[in-house]
């Protein structure tokens, strides 16, 4: 049942303030950085025809990630609350636009631990032949390993993060510094024809993959109340964290279309290998592999961090179960993150999915339209709300990162009817809940 927080605030213990800038990075740019950027070389070299536009779309993506953090920078520090976003949307639009966005943000990040444990056992069974036909026996393996790192408190999931980020960031340097060295170069012949479509149908598309590989980088604002100095160290989280993922994703793309020409690139899977194979050698392929999985394993962490810290503030704020508030000594919020585990250990026996993880991806970006909103709402609506940081360029960068956000969801709508029907069925449910159950509890405590 659904129950509100009482008067005086449920006694289900507090989050640990023992994070810092260190984890703040780590949980960026692990969060964000996955094996999508080994795969989407490929796919953007088949619709531009030359480096020169590839990295001029890379770049241009990640001037906009830096906007959009410039403006989660100041919301995050304003309001350093468990849970992310929705505690922004419900200061500036009332407690059912917070209710629903709140659990549009839960379920696309929810569903990613599965997805990525299925990668992680797939990638596994290429490093060991052997484990093949219990690739899902090892993605349970690593959903419940993950689990019980995290489950003893937050001080082992933030060294756990930290650890893996450094080790993901190392293998991608290692891998860049390779091809920089190699003597295989292809300097000439660099531009060809575009294949097929209009060369702004290409940038479309290209834009559009390149914005997926960032997703994740709004991944601080969940633990913003465990932050020990949360209005020093989340804006540097942001901003440094995304210039990093940005500078990275430029070297591996600028690495890759240094050893291979770019026609190779448009039909390679997994160009990441091939470039790996020029700079290294034939014993490279296992080395990408193991790219991978590290890549994988971060993320992986920072997933089973993130939905149970929303579970925790909707369940503190009376839009999920009280008990989801619950948190032990180690300031770990243990209900929400069993719920958690047992959600992904479901969806990993299942393992079909896609229409689910495209669906996160929906519910995301709207999610990212209200945050917006809800920045430029707060500036006029309680004007001298502490901000111990402001966004850089507001308004003319928060309505950019606004219209932006518009333009992918309309995007979407018209790419994906199937999540625009899911996406409209959900509102209606979360309506029906929010009126038939939530609202009712909180009107009986005055919320």
């Amino acid at each position: 049942m659904l129950t509100p927080k009482t008067a005086g605030g449920p006694a289900t213990g507090k989050l640990k303030k023992v994070l810092g800038l260190a984890f703040g990075l780590a949980i960026v740019v692990g969060g964000t950085i996955g094996v999508g950027i080994l795969r989407a070389p490929a796919s953007i070299a088949a619709v531009l025809p030359s480096p020169g536009l590839i990295l001029l779309c890379w770049v241009l993506i990640g001037l906009y990630i830096l906007l959009t953090a410039s403006s989660y920078a100041e919301l995050t520090t304003m309001m350093p609350k468990a849970g992310g976003a929705y505690n922004y949307i419900q200061r500036a639009f009332g407690p059912y636009a917070g209710f629903i966005n709140g659990w549009f943000d839960f379920v696309s990040n929810a569903i990613a631990p599965a997805y990525f444990c299925i990668v992680i056992g797939e990638y596994c069974s290429l490093l060991f032949p052997v484990l093949k036909p219990f690739s899902s026996a090892v993605s349970i393996g690593f959903l419940t390993l993950f689990t019980a790192i995290n489950l003893p408190g937050v001080k082992s999931g933030s060294l756990t993060q930290q650890l893996t980020s450094a080790i993901k960031i190392l293998l991608f340097l290692v891998l860049i510094a390779g091809c920089f060295l190699s003597p295989h170069t292809h300097a000439e012949g660099l531009v060809r024809p575009l294949a097929k479509g209009s060369l702004l149908l290409g940038a479309v598309r290209a834009l559009q993959l390149i914005n997926g590989a960032y997703d994740g980088w709004m991944s601080v604002s969940f633990f913003a109340e465990e932050d020990k100095d949360p209005g020093k160290n989340i804006p540097k989280s942001y901003l440094i964290g995304a210039l990093t993922v940005m500078v990275l994703y430029l070297l591996i793309n600028a690495a890759i279309l240094w050893v291979l020409p770019i026609d190779f690139i448009a039909g390679a899977p997994l160009v990441a290998s091939d470039a790996a194979s020029v700079a290294f050698g034939k014993w490279s392929s296992d080395f990408v592999v193991i790219i991978a999985v590290f890549s994988l394993i971060s993320i992986l962490n920072a997933y089973i961090m993130i939905p149970p810290r929303i579970l925790f503030g909707m369940g503190r704020d009376g839009f999920f179960l009280r008990s989801g508030a619950k948190v032990n000594k180690g300031g770990t919020p243990y209900v929400s993150l069993l719920l958690c585990y047992a959600l992904s250990f479901i969806l990993i026996l299942v393992s079909s999915f896609e229409q689910l993880f495209g669906l996160g991806v929906f519910f995301m970006d709207m999610v990212f339209i209200f945050a917006f909103l809800s920045l430029i709402r707060l500036r006029k609506k309680e004007p001298d709300l502490p901000r111990p940081y402001k966004a850089w360029g507001y308004p003319y960068t928060t309505y950019f990162a606004l219209v932006a956000s518009i333009v992918l969801f309309v995007v979407f709508a018209i790419g994906d009817r199937v999540s625009l029907v899911i996406f409209l069925g959900a509102n209606a449910v979360l309506w029906g809940m929010y009126h038939g159950v939530v609202k009712k509890g909180l009107s009986r405590v005055g919320a």
